[in-house]
């Protein structure tokens, strides 16, 4: 199916990803309409339409099924009962698969083993005394659900690490994972479309500070034949799952006698943070490529025109108070493009706005 510009795109949440992806979609000609629970939430500011209700309002679910030509969402954790009525009564192209697998981890790591695709030594956990009855060292510890930046997770290194680690087994079914010792985290961005296509953007390379994604260079560090062994595992992952749109692979590079080994950490079947590169350093970005996909129409050229490092600033980056004050960002704008979340509070720790830049960009960070 061929949803033509014109049309109506729905999208769930109104998070940045959901503005970046309403963007996109306004500039090729597309009306949006956002389905949030936040007033004014950073999407809805530059949206044709904006539903402000829970992600599991019915009422509100079946006016942006009413009202949309295809459905797209911007993240995970979305009620399961509002995705079986979109699949029922609107165009939602991406489906549930992919969602349900990735919103849980321990589906998720079963998913890519049966794949054969190396993951974490990873078992399930059920509270904090089946915790401390098959705790190993050194181990993560990350709830199955919900958990994000960092939130939802323990580093058990040593017995003194257990007591964290009991607080976070408590708020329900958990995974324990094998501690990896890796020289790298990347990422590999696959976008599927209805129309058939298969395109995959270059790898990416990602620094998290606190468990929150800081920079992003791309392409990665990492040899051609690491990059063509993680491309390899995204592009199966993304066909093992039958994905639509664009899904993110995140992984780990582990040093090893052959060169290097890759494992597969976390899915995301929707835009990503550490794509945001793509906007301004290859001749299609991944927004772009997300609504071309989910509407049926050919594929952008995602070919890597400049060398890229992605910041994200943080609330905490922008001074005291509550007040914005991107000042200090300033003189480097003529090596680098701002892009503006819309957020209203300002928190840290919290994403906040995203520096994308040439390869110059480093030697202003020396």
């Amino acid at each position: 199916m061929t949803v033509m510009p014109g049309k109506t795109v729905g999208i769930i949440g109104g998070g940045q990803l959901g503005r970046m992806m309403c963007l996109a979609a306004k500039a090729m000609g597309y009306r949006v309409a956002v389905l949030d629970p936040t007033p004014g939430c950073p999407c809805a500011q530059v949206a044709d339409v904006e539903i402000t209700a829970a992600y599991g309002d019915a009422p509100a679910v079946a006016k942006l099924a009413e009202i949309s030509d295809v459905v797209t969402y911007e993240f995970e954790n979305i009620d399961c009962a509002a995705l079986e009525y979109l699949e029922k009564h609107a165009y939602l192209p991406q489906g549930r698969k992919a969602l349900e697998v990735s919103r849980h981890r321990l589906r998720e790591k079963t998913a890519v083993a049966e794949m054969g695709i190396p993951v974490a030594g990873f078992r399930r956990v059920d509270g904090a005394a089946d915790l401390r009855e098959n705790v190993f060292y050194p181990s993560v510890l990350k709830t199955a659900t919900g958990g994000y930046d960092g939130k939802g997770q323990a580093v058990l290194k040593t017995p003194g690490d257990l007591a964290a680690a009991q607080e976070v087994a408590e708020s329900g079914e958990c995974v324990l994972e094998d501690l990896i010792p890796f020289s790298m985290e990347i990422s590999v961005i696959v976008a599927r479309g209805t129309s058939g296509f298969v395109s995959v953007f270059p790898v990416a390379e990602n620094v998290h500070v606190n468990g929150i994604l800081h920079t992003t260079v791309a392409p990665a560090r990492i040899s051609d034949e690491l990059a063509g062994r993680a491309t390899d595992y995204a592009l199966r992952i993304a066909e093992g799952l039958g994905s639509v749109g664009v899904i993110a692979v995140e992984m780990f590079v582990v040093p090893s006698a052959c060169g290097g080994e890759i494992i597969v950490n976390e899915i995301a079947p929707r835009p990503h943070n550490s794509g945001h590169f793509s906007m301004d350093a290859c001749v299609t970005g991944q927004f772009e490529q997300h609504v071309r996909s989910v509407c049926g129409l050919p594929p952008g050229d995602v070919r890597q025109h400049s060398d890229a490092v992605m910041v994200n600033i943080l609330g905490e980056h922008l001074g005291g108070g509550s007040v914005r004050d991107l000042s200090p960002f300033l003189p480097l704008l003529n090596v680098s493009k701002l892009h503006l979340y819309g957020r209203t509070r300002r928190r840290p720790a919290e994403r906040w706005d995203t520096l994308t830049c040439s390869a110059r960009l480093p030697t202003v960070f020396d």
